[in-house]
């Protein structure tokens, strides 16, 4: 089966194997630099805050010329200021930069069946880089056994962003999902999850969730979810104006108040 121009540019990366498994190309990684990734992604990294707690999130898109940007969380870490409008809070420890978003400055894309979501605003004060990361092409996945890495802000080290890395478990083509054997702490949720292919750094997905092993009755260690964030860049990437992210976006639903009559 012929690969599109897209897969082919992707498999170029891994400077190692692809093997086609029915409409998708599994990517399997060469060499790591765990330490030379991590610095290329932190400045695309960011701490996404709101009055429920914080998580965390990357660049995801940058329109041309223009100021509005759009970064990738996890949607469970911003649905609910959006569902009440309440302000988001966006800080860049990189450049020690933050930007402060009412409802009214922003628009937000969900797809809450993947737990993914992204931001849009008209960036002013954030100095983030003018370039994304690439992200692996919709398509391709990594092979299990693939070592992966990801950011972001974990609650028991709430103003430092962390390091983790496992390897690739299993990949749920149907969700779109990858089953990770690593930690996944409160407030990591939204990060960039990456691989690194000798001197090449591309976005995965961004960290869902941790799922435990409770099958004993207890919480044992688990596996960490990671979801495929390159339907949600196409979508915003066609957006050419504030304006129109805002009426395109994900309808607000308030969920029910307890005792109301």
């Amino acid at each position: 089966m012929a690969l599109p121009d897209m897969a082919k540019a992707a498999c170029t990366l891994t400077n190692a194997h692809q093997v086609e498994l029915g409409d998708v190309t599994m990517l399997s990684v060469g060499l790591h630099d765990w330490q030379n990734a991590v610095e290329r992604v932190t400045p695309h990294v960011v701490k996404i805050a709101t009055p429920q707690g914080w998580g965390s999130g990357f660049l995801l898109t940058r329109m041309g010329t223009t100021e509005l940007v759009g970064i990738a969380t996890a949607a469970h870490v911003i649905d609910h200021a959006h569902d009440w409008q309440e302000p988001i809070r966006i800080y860049h420890q990189y450049s020690g930069t933050s930007e402060l978003l009412h409802h009214d400055q922003r628009a937000i894309t969900i797809a809450e069946d993947q737990d993914a979501a992204a931001i849009l605003f008209v960036n002013k004060s954030l100095r983030l880089p003018e370039k994304p990361l690439d992200l692996v092409p919709e398509g391709n996945w990594l092979r299990i056994g693939n070592e992966v890495g990801w950011l972001g802000y974990p609650g028991i080290a709430e103003d430092t962003m962390c390091f983790f890395s496992g390897r690739v478990s299993a990949f749920d083509g149907k969700k779109k999902t990858y089953l990770i054997d690593g930690v996944a702490i409160n407030g990591v949720s939204g990060g960039p999850t990456f691989l690194v292919a000798n001197d090449l750094v591309r976005i995965i997905g961004t960290v869902t969730a941790y799922q435990y092993n409770r099958t004993v009755g207890q919480a044992l260690p688990g596996l960490s979810i990671v979801t495929d964030v390159s339907h949600l860049q196409q979508t915003i990437s066609q957006l050419r104006s504030m304006e129109e992210a805002q009426r395109k976006e994900s309808d607000p639903q308030p969920p029910g108040i307890e005792g109301a009559t």
